[in-house]
């Protein structure tokens, strides 16, 4: 029987203004997820609409798109949403509607992938420094290409833009994507960023990139509309971005005036919420629940900035006991809504979801060592609650696998052709 307590205990009902004076209803977050419901022409969908509704119906206060990208050309992978232009300014109301129009706030997240985009899904990959992927991922990715001072200057740009656009569109806010090892990630790792100009070379050098996005997007957008970022609290890979770092570049952010920190950690050759890797956490960690609260009380202690913290989460009252501490203040979840929808309607009344996130393997040691394996897993559970179905939270790993590779290289199959 799942764990309950007194609904007069939570603290998770309880709302949340932040600096720019918006107010979050509720401390439950739906953190980003990679959807992949967008159109080849990678178009927002009326699924989307659909599967944001059931999520904003169970009570969330905060609900965060996945991964949006600013420029057509750079993909993460097939079915992204891109958000360049105001061509699909009508679906993009109804999306946020289905938010908004239940009392939950909505954040687009946006992002660029840098190098970390699949092997022929874009005619070429950019990133700080032509720095290829371990041996053993090679297959997958491609070295990158350096890019240039015009293309960085661009994409910067483009973030502002894309940030204006959904301001229209009536999201709550945006949410930059600086963490998991994506484009601006890249920036700030020493590992990915071998540069020696004014983007690179120095920690305040790589931390430049990550806030010229945030001021083009805040001077862009205004001061009343909500920015957000998601930060690695460390990259958990060797020469890679540090958590002293990671301190430094979170002081430098909330003197800019961002207004929500979401602390994660890991990226594609080093993914800290794979099952693999939550196998390999100590014992103290788990019994706490929140893989990065030892982080985010270090970053409490430094800075007054609202903080996020998503990965681990499994119980109501873990949850309670982790915004009770004072190290954060909204609680992220992510896989659990993926198979359980309906999840924040139980845990806001002190009760736990009846479902477990548990780990996704295929069998194939090769395979399971690679956090895009539960991406596609999870993916398939989403598009069943786009649909209008129910998620299959046993469905088999291999079998996703095999469903998701096939469906992975005819869509990058199809978004080359439409794109040629």
């Amino acid at each position: 029987m799942p764990n309950s307590f007194s609904p007069e205990k939570t603290l998770l009902t309880q709302s949340l203004q932040l600096p720019n004076g918006s107010v979050l209803r509720n401390r439950l977050a739906k953190a980003a997820m990679s959807e992949a419901l967008g159109t080849y022409h990678n178009r927002p969908t009326l699924k989307l609409v659909e599967l944001y509704r059931r999520w904003a119906a169970a009570g969330l206060g905060l609900i965060i798109t996945g991964n949006v990208m600013i420029d057509r050309r750079a993909l993460g992978e097939p079915g992204n949403v891109v958000i360049e232009d105001e061509a699909d300014l009508p679906v993009l109301q109804q999306w946020a509607r289905a938010a908004t129009s239940q009392g939950a706030t909505i954040w687009a997240q946006l992002n660029h992938p840098g190098k970390q985009a699949t092997k022929g899904l874009n005619v070429n990959n950019l990133a700080p420094s032509a720095v290829p992927f371990r041996e053993d991922m090679a297959s997958l990715f491609e070295t990158p290409r350096e890019a240039t001072t015009a293309e960085i200057k661009d994409i910067i740009q483009r973030f502002g833009r894309s940030a204006a656009i959904c301001k229209k569109a009536g999201f709550s806010g945006v949410q930059i994507h600086g963490a998991h090892g994506y484009l601006i990630n890249q920036f700030l790792s020493p590992h990915h960023n071998k540069r020696t100009d004014d983007w690179g070379g120095s920690p305040e050098k790589r931390r430049r990139f990550v806030l010229a996005v945030y001021a083009e997007i805040r001077q862009q957008v205004g001061d009343d509309f909500t920015v957000a970022i998601k930060l690695n609290s460390s990259d958990f890979q060797r020469g890679g971005f540090s958590e002293e770092e990671s301190m430094e570049t979170i002081q430098a952010l909330a003197e800019a005036g961002i207004d929500l920190i979401e602390i994660s950690g890991g990226t594609y050759e080093a993914p800290a919420l794979s099952g693999t890797m939550q196998e390999q956490k100590k014992a103290s960690t788990v019994a706490r629940e929140a893989y990065f609260l030892e982080f985010a009380e270090k970053v409490r202690s430094s800075v007054k900035v609202p903080l996020m913290v998503t990965g681990g989460f499994r119980s109501a009252a873990g949850m309670n006991a982790a915004l009770r501490s004072g190290a954060l203040d909204v609680v992220g979840l992510a896989r659990l809504l993926a198979i359980d929808p309906e999840a924040p309607a139980a845990l806001l009344q002190g009760r736990d979801s009846p479902q477990r996130v548990r780990q996704i393997i295929t069998g194939i040691k090769q395979i399971d060592r690679l956090a895009i394996m539960e991406v596609f897993w999870y993916s398939l559970q989403l598009k069943r609650i786009a649909n209008g179905g129910d998620p299959r939270p046993n469905e088999s790993g291999l079998w996703a696998l095999i469903k998701s590779v096939f469906k992975s290289g005819w869509g990058t199959f199809r978004t080359r052709r439409l794109r040629a």
